[in-house]
């Protein structure tokens, strides 16, 4: 049910996040440990990272298995000191296509879906989509529920909450209609908002760099897994867990 991490330190290569850790994002998109559905990750990836200067995220994705996928080799050069790199398992009934991968991306931010939204397909999302403002509606460019969740995020970012709170009133719009596994990720560039719910969530912090992910990336010291129902607010020098 899809896998993905986020960084924030000093400036870092791709490569380091993707493949050169032991259990990088390519290893826990083919080989996931903390998995709850599916046992592997083949519909498609996408990685999020910010360059000096500009807020705004550059983005690639693809629908093609992120273990597959020579562009990892070529996006390993890039360094960042903030990314966000996410490995799909599409969700039943939905289509495997780009559009449908994280990183979601707008103005100056990113953001991924670890989960499921329970009954997308019949009526669930319909219902989620119509809250989202008609600006931010307009931006939306395919199916998933991760997209629609992150237009609904951005509508309260909008209003002027904090990133950590928009995250923590997309959970609650949904869980007041339906169940599911609601990871979140969000990245303005400058910080890191994340949610635990329903999935597994690890964080560590070293040498002031501090990563969020789905699974450890390697076996050192250091890594904290995040009580279920939990939201994590992070940035390079430290990071706060609450109870949702």
């Amino acid at each position: 049910m899809c896998r993905h991490l986020a960084y924030l330190g000093p400036p870092t290569g791709l490569g380091a996040l993707l493949v050169d850790a032991p259990h990088g994002l390519v290893d826990q998109a083919r080989h996931p440990r903390f998995q709850t559905s599916g046992r592997s990750n083949p519909d498609g990836w996408g990685v999020a990272w910010y360059e000096p200067d500009d807020p705004s995220p550059q983005r690639y994705r693809s629908a093609t298995a992120i273990w597959q996928d020579p562009e990892v080799g070529v996006l390993g050069a890039v360094r960042t000191p903030v990314a966000l790199g996410a490995a799909r398992l599409a969700s039943p009934g939905s289509p495997v296509e780009q559009s449908g991968n994280a990183p979601f991306v707008a103005d100056r931010f990113a953001w991924s879906l670890n989960g499921i939204v329970e009954g997308w397909h019949d009526g669930v999302g319909a219902e989620l989509a119509s809250l989202v403002s008609p600006g931010r509606a307009a931006g939306i460019e395919g199916v998933s529920d991760g997209e629609t969740l992150f237009a609904l995020g951005l509508d309260r970012l909008d209003a002027g909450v904090s990133p950590s709170e928009a995250l923590a009133e997309v959970v609650a719009l949904v869980t007041a209609r339906t169940g599911g596994r609601l990871n979140f990720l969000l990245t303005d560039g400058e910080s890191i908002a994340a949610t635990a719910w329903g999935n597994s969530l690890f964080l560590r912090g070293h040498d002031g760099s501090i990563v969020v992910a789905s699974e450890p990336t390697d076996d050192a010291e250091g890594w904290t897994r995040v009580p279920d129902r939990t939201l994590v607010t992070a940035d390079a020098a430290s990071s706060r867990c609450v109870p949702l």
